[in-house]
């Protein structure tokens, strides 16, 4: 329906696809510079959520290094970092009991988050969000909450050149219904894409333009979280857990953080890597069955839980990073995959890249540029970058802890952070769907059922992330091949999807006939990617649903 419909357009100097950290900082600096040369500017940052923050999820300890180039007023300005980070533990979990906390000694120095010359604070990331938007917007970016970029405009030769906002008001079945309204196309000089981990968008220029040739394959994990309000007499403001190990397998990489934020609450969760194995293994239950752990119960007994949500995170690092220029515009941020997995932080390296494209791209329109050219300054300005230096120094962290596992690449990162980075560069070159392995290896994985006090279902933790999308419209979740899952992936899978996703979006239901049929309830997806991601077949696209939909995160 899109090539009938005749739409309207609009031309910026540059389009900025997510307002996200690296997009509202590439916004913010952007102004900066056209304020302090005297020159007309237009920027446009679009995001799909219903409101700037609403799918912003992350842990989060936050480095303000970027946010203090970008804003050295930032306290002056109000900006949302009130808990400085005041201790800091990490514990190996043996098993539903015991745990070892680990002497400050032996923990990666990557991983300290007091101490040292920088305060680290305990923050929203959605909250961060909000407060750049009002800087934005005070900068004179216009900023459209509620309208989902679906497709890529490119001229004939594929430069890119803007983007086309999703269509509003298309029933299920593709028909316009009475509150059709055609996307617009915003057009622009130079485009960055910074919608986060595995945007679809940023997918597609990547597989458009072979920026990922002679890398490793991006790797991911899935990052669940939950907002928990505590008693006053159990709060430590700054307090920051970090741990691995129980409930986990040994072949299984992953970990949890419990930090104590303001205003009495409490975030905890867990980010597991999405090269497992086993198809039987949900992360979802794993993630509430480690909430009964003492280490950390005793932090959210006679609380309440009040949000939660689930995202990817790509977690590659230096190794997987693929090429970031294009005709025409910038992968940046987790779009691009400039999370520091070693530090368990990425907004502010992703605020950096997002900075240095500010810098590439305003030096070329002042110059006159028209648009559409490879912006080369970009690459040389990041590699001289202190965002760059960090990846570097850990770009075997991630490949170490898949080959030696959970201690064994703990123990190889920790020396190496001692030698200085001496060590081989390490690689791991299977993508993460290509882990999986037949269910008939493992053993199903009996979960025990949660009790409502530290535990919860599915449906209630979608109830708490506001999750809501208009349900008389076409899925936002393709698949490539309808009959796929049922023919290939429950026979020698048994469908992992049931389990991976951390929304309940998809079941195997018997019809009335009594066969089984892949059933997707769209209405409760969070946006996390992981199906697009983990999916044995890679039968499974996620594209933009209609602008606004999707969770509404509070403070997250």
């Amino acid at each position: 329906m899109s090539e009938q419909v005749e739409r309207d357009s609009m031309d910026f100097d540059v389009v900025i696809v997510g307002a996200g950290p690296s997009g509202l900082s590439a916004a913010c600096r952007l102004m900066q510079q056209a304020g302090e040369a005297g020159q007309e500017l237009s920027v446009c940052v679009v995001e799909k959520g219903s409101e700037v923050g609403a799918h912003i999820l992350s842990g989060a300890v936050f480095e303000p290094r970027a946010l203090a180039e970008l804003f050295p007023d930032w306290e002056a300005r109000g900006a949302p970092l009130t808990t400085p980070a005041t201790r800091d533990e990490v514990y190996l979990l043996r098993d539903a009991q015991k745990a070892q906390k680990l002497p400050n000694a032996l923990v990666p120095k990557s991983m300290h988050n007091t101490g040292g010359d920088l305060t680290r604070y305990v923050i929203s990331a959605g909250n961060l969000c909000r407060w750049l938007a009002e800087q934005a917007e005070e900068l004179g970016v216009e900023v459209f909450p509620g309208f989902a970029a679906q497709e890529v405009i490119h001229d004939d030769d594929g430069t890119v050149r803007g983007i086309l906002i999703g269509d509003m008001g298309v029933a299920a079945d593709g028909t316009p219904k009475d509150s059709y309204m055609p996307g617009m196309e915003l057009r622009a000089k130079y485009t960055l894409f910074a919608e986060g981990a595995r945007g679809h968008l940023g997918k597609g220029l990547i597989s458009r333009f072979r920026l990922d040739e002679g890398r490793d394959p991006q790797h991911y994990g899935i990052g669940l979280k939950e907002l928990w309000d505590i008693p006053a007499e159990q709060h430590e403001p700054g307090l920051v857990l970090h741990g691995s190990g129980w409930p986990l397998a040994k072949d299984t990489h992953g970990g949890w953080f419990l930090y104590h934020a303001e205003n009495h609450q409490v975030v905890v969760g867990l980010i597991m890597d999405l090269s497992y194995q086993n198809p039987w293994l949900s992360p979802f239950d794993e993630f509430q069955r480690m909430k009964h752990h003492p280490v950390l119960a005793k932090h959210l007994e006679g609380g309440k839980r009040v949000a939660y949500g689930a995202r990817a995170i790509t977690k590659g690092g230096l190794n997987c990073l693929p090429k970031m220029t294009f005709p025409g515009g910038l992968l940046i941020g987790c779009d691009a995959g400039t999370l520091n997995f070693a530090k368990i932080k990425g907004l502010h390296t992703a605020m950096k890249s997002g900075l240095v494209a500010a810098e590439a791209v305003f030096e070329a329109i002042a110059g006159g540029d028209e648009g559409g050219q490879e912006l080369t300054a970009f690459s040389e300005k990041w590699e001289s970058s202190w965002a760059y230096a960090e990846l570097k120094e850990t770009a075997s962290f991630g490949p170490a802890l898949h080959k030696y596992g959970t201690v064994g690449g703990g123990a190889y990162n920790f020396v190496n952070q001692l030698l200085g980075g001496k060590l081989p560069n390490l690689h791991d070159t299977t993508p993460d769907h290509a882990a999986l392995k037949p269910a008939a290896e493992f053993e199903k994985i009996d979960y025990p059922k949660p009790d409502g006090k530290l535990s919860f279902d599915k449906l209630s933790s979608v109830f708490l992330s506001n999750t809501n999308h208009e349900e008389d419209q076409p899925s936002h979740l393709k698949l490539l091949d309808p009959e796929l899952p049922i023919r290939e992936n429950l026979p020698k899978y048994a469908e992992p999807a049931q389990r991976y996703c951390p929304a309940g979006v998809y079941e195997v239901v018997e019809d009335d006939d009594g066969k089984p049929r892949f059933q997707i309830n769209f209405q409760n997806c969070v946006h996390c990617k992981t199906c697009d991601i983990k999916d044995p077949a890679q039968n499974i696209k996620w594209v933009a649903p209609e602008g606004g939909g999707g969770p509404n995160y509070p403070n997250m």
